[in-house]
């Protein structure tokens, strides 16, 4: 079956990814959407600008539309990415890399049961500490690119999703109820390298922006 994965660069879509090629799909391309509302409920937008470079490297094809990130309105936008990829990659379904959200998987499921598309949510409901753990396992280079959140801050940025990671999240959670896969939006990541790719990317540089608690790292690949 010819896949469609809805792609935002971070940690839990490019795991979705990884367990659907591994079950035997076809990755026919990859959809991802370019929002302009930092604060967008559907879409992830740390380094979305970078899933270029990402694409390129799993040697996938694109589909990167542009959404001025107003509710309800974005997802006219992600429908018309999806109707695209079903017409140009003849996908048959949707890999999401939904975890939690009702608010997101019920938008994108109600999307392909409009176009006669299946939707596959791999990690749904899955335990987060496994999430991170499995990312491990499978060898994705993973990196937080974004937070949002006391105690976190710009200290954290870069930080690289291994053992150690784990652990001071095991603390965060037991002392601030920080979600360990930063489903809250207290953290975003950015995958530099998984099976998937033909070769890791490399940073060549970044710009650090925010104040106190909530810090974006912009990338230069």
């Amino acid at each position: 079956m010819k896949l469609g994965i809805l792609y935002s660069g971070g940690k839990d879509s490019n795991l979705a990814a990884l367990i659907a090629k591994k079950e035997g799909y076809n990755l026919s391309c990859l959809i991802s959407i370019a929002s302009e509302n930092k604060e967008s409920f559907m879409f992830h937008t740390p380094s979305i600008s970078k899933v270029t470079a990402q694409a390129k490297a799993m040697q996938i094809p694109l589909i990167l539309q542009k959404t001025k990130g107003e509710k309800e309105i974005e997802l006219i936008d992600l429908k018309k990415a999806i109707k695209k990829a079903k017409k140009e990659y003849k996908i048959q379904g949707v890999v999401t890399g939904a975890v939690e959200s009702v608010y997101q998987a019920s938008r994108v499921q109600k999307i392909c049961n409009e176009l006669g598309l299946e939707c596959f949510n791999p990690l749904w409901q899955k335990n987060q500490m496994e999430i991170l753990e499995d990312l491990i396992k499978e060898k994705l280079g993973v990196i937080v690119i974004a937070v949002a959140a006391y105690p976190l801050g710009q200290k954290f940025l870069g930080k690289k999703i291994n053992e150690k990671f784990i652990e001071e999240m095991k603390k965060l959670k037991e002392k601030y109820q920080i979600n360990p896969a930063g489903e809250g939006g207290e953290y975003e990541t950015f995958v530099i390298n998984s099976p998937l790719f033909k070769k890791s990317l490399k940073i060549k540089s970044f710009k650090d922006f925010g104040e106190n608690h909530s810090w974006k790292r912009e990338l230069e690949i």
